[in-house]
């Protein structure tokens, strides 16, 4: 089979990581493979949420042999999304460094509402059209989203720090299932899940469906005990929680269609799914076939389309911060005129990359403007590392911080990234775009060109002489920029023809 007609999702899971590849059949992604593996990183997290070297070595290990799978792959067909344990890990930095390198493509680790959104667009491509109301839910290991949605759209979305990797750590450590300890971690689960109820209660979804491996699990060990397959109710979850008090451990329960993989978490997550029932007065949840990797897979695909929801978020947060949207666009058309051509020599979709992420910078560059116009570059990157903006990874998100933060002023504070030719090229692209705009009208920009070397950190910024009669001020300024640059270790010249 050619490659080039697949995609492929990796899901880093607190308890498994799974790799699925999909075909793209009719608007619809037909399974082609499908590999899990039990890595249980969660349980690697210490008190000081330092990753241990066992269960980073676990993680590489895995990803070596998906790496093997996906080996043909370009970095246009493969995401790779890794949620709650790395988003606590203190450590996470030395585990993805040598991950990326291990599995050769990136890995982005996604803010919780993220995950909660590629959850749903993962549940409900595969459900029939409906205008049912949803709530989603899935339990991982160490968090547990809550969408409400109809069909492809989800409408409120949050994250919360509870799962059955997580609570059987917690609760469950002495490995004895009693009813005692199942009462402690339901009690825990509702004071952390609590401020769900009113966004999340009865009048708010007609249908519920839970994803992944806690309800997967349970309407497994149900459907085999005689239950309604494919769904789980108050009386089921109440059966199972008796099942394991009266086997008491793991190694007594004599239950068919549970997995190895689950055994030692079931008690956790069986604790947060009955409270999850009690608190949003849920009667029987249905299990849904879509999950996380899934949704990354859709969104994967959609990146390359008009439908590519990052830029719809930016304009929206443009939009609620009430930025200047023609200063904004004006700014974005100038920088990647002045970019573009510096981009000859990359393959089209990488271009096409660098160009999209310099119009979200230049779309977002003022909306620190909202809360003051004195340094509003740092409120700007402030509210970009501080917000869950779908579609984005928390690396895109400080990525693009540090393109707002750069925008303007001294350039010594972004030391260590100016070390980036690309980045480097990105900014000065927006910094000489917000320079020759700063009349707020439409710059003349016909005569200027930029030549970047990266190898000699040097770069031209080349004009006609009589563009700088014509524009004094914008002249003045560009030479006052390239004194900026020489502070940091790249040298920009202003030339005149």
């Amino acid at each position: 089979m050619q490659t080039q007609s697949l995609f492929a999702a990796i899901d880093l899971g607190s308890n498994s990581f799974r790799l699925e590849i999909g075909q793209l059949e009719a608007g619809q992604l037909r399974r082609v493979e499908y590999i899990k593996e039990t890595v249980r990183q969660g349980n690697g997290l210490d008190a000081e949420r330092n990753l241990s070297q066992e269960a980073m070595q676990r993680g590489w290990d895995c990803l070596a042999r998906f790496r093997e799978r996906i080996a043909d792959f370009s970095a246009e067909q493969v995401r790779a999304v890794a949620t709650q344990t790395l988003r606590e890990a203190r450590n996470r930095d030395v585990f993805l460094s040598k991950a990326k390198r291990i599995l050769g493509f990136p890995i982005e680790v996604i803010a919780g509402r993220e995950e909660a959104r590629l959850i749903y667009l993962g549940v409900s491509h595969l459900l029939p059209q409906s205008p049912e109301r949803r709530l989603v839910i899935d339990i991982g290991g160490r968090s547990t989203e809550l969408i409400l949605g109809q069909n492809e759209t989800p409408s409120t979305m949050e994250s919360y720090r509870v799962g059955s990797v997580a609570w059987s750590m917690k609760y469950f450590a002495d490995g004895v299932w009693s009813n005692a300890n199942f009462k402690a971690a339901e009690i825990a689960a509702k004071a952390v899940l609590d401020e769900a109820q009113i966004p999340y209660n009865r009048n708010h979804w007609d249908i519920c469906y839970g994803s992944s491996g806690t309800v997967g699990a349970v309407c497994d060990v149900l459907g085999q005990a005689g239950w309604p397959q494919g769904l789980v109710t108050r009386e089921g979850l109440d059966w199972l929680k008796e099942k394991l008090i009266k086997a008491q451990r793991m190694d007594n329960l004599r239950l068919e269609n549970i997995k190895e993989d689950r055994r030692p978490v079931i008690g956790g997550g069986l604790s947060v799914l009955r409270a999850l029932f009690d608190l949003l007065q849920i009667d029987e949840m249905h299990a849904a076939q879509g999950a996380l990797r899934h949704g990354a897979l859709y969104d994967l695909i959609d990146r390359d389309s008009s439908q590519d929801v990052r830029s719809t978020m930016v304009m929206w947060l443009n939009r609620r911060f009430g930025a200047d949207l023609a200063q904004a666009q004006r700014v974005s058309q100038t920088a990647q005129s002045l970019l573009a051509p510096t981009l000859t020599g990359l393959p089209k979709e990488s271009a096409a990359r660098f160009l999209r992420k310099l119009n979200w910078a230049s779309q977002l560059h003022e909306i620190g403007m909202h809360i003051s116009h004195s340094d509003y570059h740092k409120h700007g990157a402030y509210i970009l590392d501080n917000t869950d903006l779908p579609g984005f990874t928390l690396d895109e998100l400080h990525r693009l911080s540090h393109l707002v933060l750069g925008h303007r002023g001294k350039l010594r504070k972004l030391e260590n990234e100016l070390a980036d030719p690309m980045f480097v090229q990105l900014l000065m692209a927006l910094r000489l775009a917000v320079i020759l705009c700063h009349a707020r009208r439409d710059p003349d920009v016909q005569s200027i060109r930029i030549n970047l070397d990266a190898t000699g950190h040097s770069a031209q910024v080349g004009m006609a002489s009589a563009w700088a009669d014509k524009w004094p001020q914008s002249a003045h300024l560009l030479k006052e920029e390239a004194l900026a640059w020489q502070k940091t270790g790249w040298d920009l010249q202003i030339q005149t023809h």
